[in-house]
């Protein structure tokens, strides 16, 4: 069995290396780049099993790196966790709606590190062990094997983070979940979101959804379903 590849995109000299310390201890085989440009390169070169992406760099900064590597056919699946000193909400948002899996806020400790970076490769796997693959509602598909949605045959843009909680939603058409039930659904419960933040990725997934975007209905004071 291969050794998981976890690609460090990080500008400080010291968190890189207390990651590469302690990653290497816990057995993860560990590719470094020092900038974006360079973070890019590595990661189509190496085709690492998980990102972990420092926002605030020089030049080009780890909201953009994301930005692109989820453009990219041959990285788009690949686990990213954003690291960063900053801990606005935000920046949580911004990097969830690019498609980030996780968000680690500077500082943290190596156990919270090797837990994160566990959590997403879990979730990950699990994702891609489950049995459906292939949801419909009226005119729009979810194919879980492509990560795609296609609204009346088109194909849509969404992020990891709306197609999780679309496909948490259609799992069980007309049952309402909650929006901090929701939150574990996109994030596992491993990053640190509100349940508000829920509703700015319902309303990025309505706009998407149109014309069927009464698909994701809201149930006042308790949060949302999909119309069974």
């Amino acid at each position: 069995m291969s050794q998981t590849t976890i690609l460090i995109i990080e500008d400080d000299a010291d968190i890189v290396e207390l990651m590469q310390y302690n990653l290497a201890k816990d057995g993860f085989k560990v590719r470094i780049a020092r900038d974006g440009e360079a973070g890019l390169h590595e990661a189509r070169r190496y085709r690492p099993d998980l990102i972990l992406l420092d926002l605030m760099m020089p030049g080009l900064d780890g909201l953009e790196v994301c930005r692109r590597i989820r453009r990219d056919d041959d990285l788009a699946g690949t686990p990213i966790v954003m690291v960063t000193a900053k801990s606005e909400e935000s920046d949580v948002v911004t990097g969830l709606e690019l498609g980030a899996d996780d968000y680690l806020a500077k500082p943290f400790s190596p156990r919270e590190l090797l837990a994160r970076v566990r959590a997403v490769l879990r979730r990950g796997k699990g994702a891609q062990e489950g049995k459906k693959t292939r949801m419909e509602f009226e005119g729009v598909v979810l194919d879980r094997n492509r990560h795609e949605i296609t609204v009346d045959g088109s194909l849509v843009e969404f992020t990891r983070a709306e197609f999780r909680l679309l496909w948490a939603l259609g799992e069980s058409p007309g049952r309402v979940f909650a929006r901090e039930e929701l939150v574990e659904y996109i994030t596992g419960g491993e990053a640190f979101i509100s349940g508000r933040n829920v509703d700015v990725h319902v309303s990025a997934v309505r706009k998407k959804l149109d014309p069927y975007s009464s698909l994701v209905k809201t149930v006042r004071g308790v949060g949302y379903k999909i119309k069974d």
